[in-house]
């Protein structure tokens, strides 16, 4: 991170930062299976479905925010900027599981080591892009950074797709990574400031399939739309 400003880390290194077991994680996975329809999307497609809760971490607490829109300017995502995009809020059960606290603070313990910053403010999105209209977009706005401090992609699963490869550019340079994110609870860290990032679309293998995800952001200060 430090370094080239993204780290790529297996599950092991998730489990050890969440302070939970693999079992642990994978008990969430079924919970991807009731994400509602994102109906924002300015393509007109209905690939993609989620759910979003916000947090706030000060050091060790971790602490549940009243539900709120998520709001992104325009400079950020120039598809849906500008938007207060009401998504159902990720389920009280999903809540509940260790695992699902562990990771969030997991996480934000490793950016306040990075930084020096012990509050953050923490926007969850649960996320299911499906093949079942041929094309689904992982990222329909494109490269782009999301107006944040830091923001974790975990790969769930891959169910019968191809295609959703990620691809990571220097967001003041040339150099860039492309790789394919594949390993169950392995995941993607990006330092927003410093690089731009995208996921191309996925397809079909065999039949209507899928691509899970739990994408987390971390910002100093507020919650976008606040300061």
């Amino acid at each position: 991170m430090r370094l080239e400003g993204y780290a790529v880390i297996d599950r092991d290194a998730v489990c050890a930062l969440a302070d939970c077991s693999a079992d642990a994680l994978d008990a969430l996975t079924p919970d991807w299976n009731d994400l509602a329809v994102d109906t924002y999307l300015r393509d007109g497609g209905r690939y993609r479905r989620r759910r979003h809760a916000c947090f706030v971490q000060d050091g060790d607490a971790l602490q549940l925010s009243p539900r709120r829109a998520h709001w992104q300017s325009e400079d950020y995502n120039a598809l849906h900027g500008g938007m207060h995009r009401w998504f159902e809020p990720v389920a009280e059960a999903t809540l509940a599981q260790p695992a699902w606290s562990g990771l969030i603070a997991g996480f934000g313990k490793l950016f306040a080591q990075l930084r020096g910053q012990s509050q953050w403010f923490v926007e969850a999105h649960q996320f299911r892009i499906d093949t079942a209209n041929g094309i689904g977009r992982p990222t329909p706005e494109g490269a782009h950074r999301d107006g944040v401090d830091f923001v974790v992609v975990l790969l769930i699963d891959r169910v019968d797709i191809k295609g959703g490869e990620t691809r990571v550019f220097e967001a003041d340079g040339t150099h860039g990574q492309r790789f394919t994110l594949g390993q169950p609870w392995s995941a993607l860290l990006l330092d927003d400031a410093r690089v731009i990032h995208e996921s191309t679309p996925i397809q079909p293998a065999d039949g209507a399939g899928h691509r899970d995800t739990l994408v987390l952001t971390y910002r100093a200060g507020a919650f976008q739309g606040e300061d």
